[in-house]
C-alpha cells in the first residue's frame, strides 16, 4: 500500500503506518516522488529510510522515483544507501515524470520539461550499474560509486503510451502503469511482451495501483477521491469504476480480477480518513485474496 508521505496525518507518523503494514501482513509499502505539487509532500527517500528503521521485513517501493528530477549519480547513492539500510528490500519504481503538478519543479532544479523523457532514458542506461558499483561513464566522466548495492528491481511507471511501454519492454523488470481497468491490463501485457522480445528481454512483470476506500465512507468523500482521479487524465466514469469500495471479501474480488487479468502486483492507495483502519482491512483483503 501506499504511505501517506504528504502534509501530517494527526493520526499516526510514518513509522506507525510502516510498522502496521507489516504487522497487517502486506508485501510491500510505497511512497510517491513530488518536489513541488499541488499538496504538502515529504522526501520520499527520507520517508523510506524511516520506514526501513522501524520494519524487517515489509518491502520498500519508489511509486515512482522522478528520475530526470536529480543527478543520476546521486540517484544511485540513495538507492544503494537505502538498499544498504533496509538489507535489500527496495523496489525501485522510475519515471519520468508527467504534466498534473506544472513545470515548478522541472525550473526550479534546471531541467527543461520538455527533456523528461530522454533524461529518464540516459538515466536508465546507466542507473544499474551505478547503483552496482561498477564503472559507469557519465558525460565525459567515468566514475564508481562505492560501496555498490544489491541492484533493486526496477519498475518503470507510467500509462499506456508508446514510450512509456518501450521504456518498461527495454529497462524494466516490471511495469507500473498506476489506475488500471482488468480489461486493459491483459492487452498491455500482451504488447510490451512482444515489445520486450524484441530487444531479448524476459516480457516485463505487471504491478497496478488501485484506489481503495474499504468500510463504509461518505459519498462526498468518494466523489472527491474521482475528481482527483480526473486530474490524472481519467474521465469521470472511469475514474469512478476503478475506485475499489466495500468490504474487504468485495475488494479481494476485484483483485482477483486484476490478477487473473495479469498483475503480478496490486498496489492499493487508501483515501480513507482512518489510515490504519485501512491498513487493517486491507490486511485482511490480502489474506481473503491468498486463500
Amino acid at each position: 500500500m501506499n504511505l501517506p508521505s504528504f502534509g501530517v496525518d494527526e493520526s499516526a507518523g510514518i513509522a506507525d503506518h510502516a510498522r502496521a503494514a507489516e504487522q497487517a501482513g502486506l508485501e510491500s509499502i510505497w511512497v510517491g516522488d513530488h518536489l513541488i505539487p499541488v499538496k504538502p509532500f515529504l522526501d520520499s527517500t527520507l520517508v523510506l529510510s524511516t520506514a526501513a528503521a522501524v520494519t524487517h521485513r515489509v518491502k520498500l517501493g519508489f511509486g515512482v522515483m522522478v528520475l530526470p528530477l536529480r543527478p543520476v549519480a546521486w540517484a544511485a547513492k540513495q538507492v544503494a544507501t537505502l538498499q544498504h539500510l533496509s538489507g535489500d528490500r527496495v523496489l525501485l519504481g522510475v519515471g519520468s515524470g508527467g504534466p498534473v503538478h506544472g513545470e515548478a519543479a522541472w525550473r526550479a532544479v534546471g531541467v527543461p520539461f520538455a527533456e523528461r523523457g530522454a533524461r529518464t532514458d540516459a538515466a536508465l542506461e546507466v542507473l544499474p550499474d551505478l547503483i552496482a558499483g561498477k564503472p559507469s561513464r557519465i558525460g565525459d566522466e567515468e566514475i564508481t560509486l562505492s560501496p555498490g548495492a544489491t541492484v533493486p528491481p526496477v519498475l518503470i511507471g507510467g500509462g499506456g503510451g508508446g514510450a512509456v511501454m518501450r521504456r518498461a519492454a527495454q529497462y524494466g523488470d516490471e511495469w507500473y502503469p498506476a489506475f488500471s481497468a482488468p480489461e486493459l491490463i491483459a492487452e498491455w501485457s500482451a504488447r510490451v511482451a512482444e515489445l520486450a522480445a524484441g530487444y531479448g528481454r524476459p516480457a516485463p512483470r505487471l504491478t497496478v495501483g488501485v484506489s481503495v476506500g474499504l468500510g463504509e465512507l461518505p459519498a462526498p468523500l468518494i466523489d472527491a477521491q474521482v475528481r482527483g482521479l480526473t486530474e490524472y487524465g481519467l474521465g469521470e466514469e472511469e475514474a469512478r469504476a476503478t475506485l475499489i469500495l466495500g468490504s474487504p471479501s468485495q475488494a479481494a474480488e476485484r483483485f482477483a480480477e486484476l490478477s487473473a487479468a495479469g498483475a503480478h502486483r496490486i498496489i492499493a492507495m487508501p483515501f480513507g480518513p482512518d489510515r490504519l483502519r485501512q491498513t487493517e482491512l486491507l490486511g485482511e483483503t490480502a489474506r481473503l485474496v491468498a486463500a
